[in-house]
C-alpha cells in the first residue's frame, strides 16, 4: 500500500457498504476498504499512514460546470464581487486602472448590480473619468453582460449606429440612442474580438491558480467549458504531470467537427484529461434579463428574454445537435428560462427520435426554471439536470422582482426533479459563483438567500437532503461524464479521489455546513491539499 487512512468516518457512496473506517490506496487506486487489521497487514516500509481522528471522508467532489482557466485568470484580474455600491465599483476600477500601463486592458469583473441600492446597471459614465487611457471591459458575475468604457467602445467601433447582433443587445440611452456601455450576451463579442489574446504565460498562470484554488475546496474533478486555447494549455500541463484536478472538457458546439477529428486521430484522453463532447446555448441569464420565458419579465413587460445566436436561423440547433449525437459526442446545452428549457426538450426529443435509442446522457446545463410537465418529460427522456445550487441563494434575493412569486415556485426545482426520477448533478459555474461544494450543498439543503432573508428558505418545498446533495456532487456527477465505474464512490478499484472534512456533514445542523473545513484533498492517491 502507498497510503492508508485509518480511524475515519468514511461515507463510501455504496449502498452495500455505506460506511467504513479504513481505506488502503496503491497505484492511485483504492485497493481495500473495511478492516483495519487486514489493510494494515498489507503495508510496507514506504506506506504512509494517516490517522483521521474521526474526521469525515467523502469521494472527491466533482464540479459539473466550470470555466476553469477563465476563472483562474479572474483570480489574477480585478474582482468586483464585493462592490456593494456605485462608489465601491468606481473606486475599485480607478485603483486597478492606476496600476496598469497606458494601453493595457482592464478586464475581469464579477460585479453584481443587484447588490447596489436601487440595483442600477452601471454605465460608461461611471468609469470614463477614471479610465481615459485604459480600455475597460468588466463582466457581470453571470458572464452574460459586461460594461465597456468609452475607449473600449471606440476601439471596437461600437456607436449608436451599430445594430444589435443576433442573440445579443447593445443597451442604449433612451434619449440619445448612444450605447450606455452595457453589452448583453453575443454583443459582448464585439468587444472581445479587439481585446488582445492572453499569452501562453498568462494561461499557464491562470491554470496553476485554478488548480490550487479547487484543490483547497476538496474538488478532484471538473466538467469544464473549454476553449481550444485552454485545451492546449491543459494538454501541456497533463503531459508535464502538473494536473492535480481531473478535467472533462466540453468544447463549443459551433466547431464540433474539430473535436471529432481530434478524437479520431488522438482518442478522447484518459482519467486526468478527457474530451467530453460539446456545449451549446439556448438563452442567456436571469440576472441579465436574457433568459427566455413564456411570459415577460414582471419588471420589463415587453421583454421575454433572448434566444442565443446559436439558435438562429430557426432549426439550426436541431440539425447541428442531431449530427453531433449521431457522431457519438455527448451533448450539454445551457437553458435557464422555462421557454428555453421547453424548446431544448423539443430538440432533444427530436434527436432521440431521429437517431434511435442509446446511452447518450443528454444534459441540460442550469435547468433553472421548468414547468411541471417538462420535469416529467425530462424524466421520461432520461435527460440529466446539471444544476448549480449556489445560484439559487444568490437569485433568491431578487428573482421575484423579475418573475413574481408564483412563477418562482418552480425556480431551481431540485426536489421536484429528484422526485420525478431525473438524475441531478451539482456544480458551481465558477467563476460565476464560488466553487465551494460545501456552499453548494448548504444552498441546496437550506435554500437561504445570501442576504440573510428567508431563514426558512426560498421556496422551501424544493429543499433536498444532505445525502442527496452529496451524491449529486459525487456519484451522479461521475455518471454525468460516463465515469461511474471509475470514480464517485470509495470502493475497491475506483480512483483514489477523496476529500477529508473537519465535520460529518450528515450529523451536523445544515446551517453549520459552510463552517466545515477541508483537511485533505487526495487525487489519484496523491495529497493535493493539506490543512492540518
Amino acid at each position: 500500500m502507498d497510503l492508508i487512512l485509518v480511524n475515519g468516518t468514511v461515507w463510501t457512496g455504496d449502498a452495500s457498504l455505506p460506511y467504513t473506517e479504513v481505506l488502503g490506496i496503491a497505484g492511485g487506486v483504492i485497493q481495500a476498504v473495511g478492516s483495519e487489521t487486514d489493510i494494515l497487514a498489507r503495508r510496507n516500509r514506504h506506506t504512509e499512514i494517516i490517522d483521521l481522528a474521526g474526521r469525515f471522508v467523502l469521494p472527491g467532489f466533482i464540479d459539473n460546470h466550470t470555466h476553469f482557466i477563465t476563472g483562474g485568470s479572474y483570480l489574477r484580474q480585478i474582482d468586483l464581487r464585493q462592490a456593494k455600491s456605485r462608489s465601491d465599483f468606481q473606486n475599485s476600477i480607478a485603483q486597478k486602472a492606476a496600476q496598469l500601463p497606458r494601453g493595457s486592458w482592464l478586464t475581469g469583473g464579477n460585479w453584481d448590480h443587484q447588490l447596489w441600492p436601487g440595483a442600477p446597471l452601471p454605465s460608461k459614465e461611471w468609469v470614463d473619468p477614471q479610465t481615459p487611457h485604459v480600455p475597460v471591459f468588466v463582466t457581470r458575475l453571470d458572464l452574460h453582460m459586461g460594461l465597456a468604457n468609452s475607449l473600449a467602445l471606440c476601439l471596437a467601433g461600437i456607436n449608436k449606429e451599430t445594430p444589435d447582433p443576433p442573440g445579443g443587445t447593445i443597451v442604449r440611452d433612451p434619449a440619445t440612442g448612444e450605447p450606455t456601455g452595457i453589452l448583453k450576451d453575443t454583443a459582448m463579442d464585439l468587444i472581445r474580438r479587439v481585446i488582445p489574446p492572453s499569452t501562453r504565460k498568462e494561461r499557464d498562470a491562470a491554470l496553476e491558480a485554478a488548480l490550487c484554488h479547487f484543490s483547497r475546496q476538496g474538488i478532484t474533478s471538473v466538467q469544464d467549458i473549454t476553449g481550444w486555447d485552454d485545451w492546449d494549455t491543459l494538454k501541456r500541463f497533463h503531459t508535464g504531470g502538473k494536473l492535480s484536478v481531473r478535467v472533462y472538457a466540453r468544447t463549443p458546439v459551433t466547431d464540433w467537427e474539430r473535436q471529432l477529428q481530434y478524437i479520431t486521430s488522438n482518442g478522447k484522453g484518459d482519467a486526468w484529461l478527457k474530451l467530453g463532447g460539446v456545449k451549446a446555448f439556448v438563452d442567456g441569464s436571469l440576472g441579465s434579463s436574457t433568459a427566455y420565458f413564456f411570459e415577460p419579465y414582471q419588471n420589463e413587460p415587453s421583454n421575454y428574454g433572448l434566444l442565443f445566436e446559436q439558435m438562429v436561423p430557426d432549426g439550426i440547433m436541431t440539425e447541428r445537435l442531431t449530427a453531433v449525437d449521431k457522431a457519438g459526442l455527448p451533448i450539454s446545452v445551457h437553458a435557464i428560462g422555462d421557454r428555453a428549457n421547453h424548446i431544448l426538450l423539443n430538440i432533444m426529443e427530436e434527436i432521440i427520435a431521429r437517431n434511435g435509442p442509446k446511452d447518450r446522457r443528454l444534459r441540460i446545463e442550469h435547468a433553472q426554471h421548468l414547468t411541471p410537465a417538462d420535469i416529467r418529460r425530462m424524466a421520461k427522456l432520461r435527460i440529466l439536470a446539471s444544476v448549480q445550487p449556489y445560484h439559487l441563494i444568490d437569485d433568491g434575493r431578487w428573482a421575484e422582482t423579475k418573475l413574481g412569486t408564483e412563477r418562482c415556485q418552480m425556480a431551481f426545482p431540485f426536489r421536484s426533479l429528484l422526485d420525478a426520477g431525473v438524475s441531478v448533478t451539482f456544480g458551481s459555474d465558477w467563476p460565476v459563483a464560488p466553487c465551494s461544494p460545501l456552499l453548494g450543498i448548504y444552498a441546496a439543503v437550506t435554500r437561504r438567500p445570501i442576504d440573510g432573508s428567508r431563514p426558512e428558505g426560498w421556496v422551501p418545498a424544493q429543499k433536498v437532503g444532505v445525502e442527496a446533495a452529496i451524491r449529486a456532487y459525487t456519484g451522479t456527477s461521475a455518471y454525468a461524464e460516463f465515469a461511474e465505474t471509475q470514480k464517485g464512490m470509495l470502493t475497491p478499484g475506483k480512483l483514489a479521489d477523496m476529500v477529508v472534512l473537519s465535520q460529518n456533514l450528515l450529523s451536523i445542523p445544515p446551517a453549520e455546513i459552510p463552517g466545515t473545513e477541508v483537511v485533505y484533498t487526495i487525487a489519484g492517491g496523491r495529497i493535493t491539499y493539506q490543512n492540518y
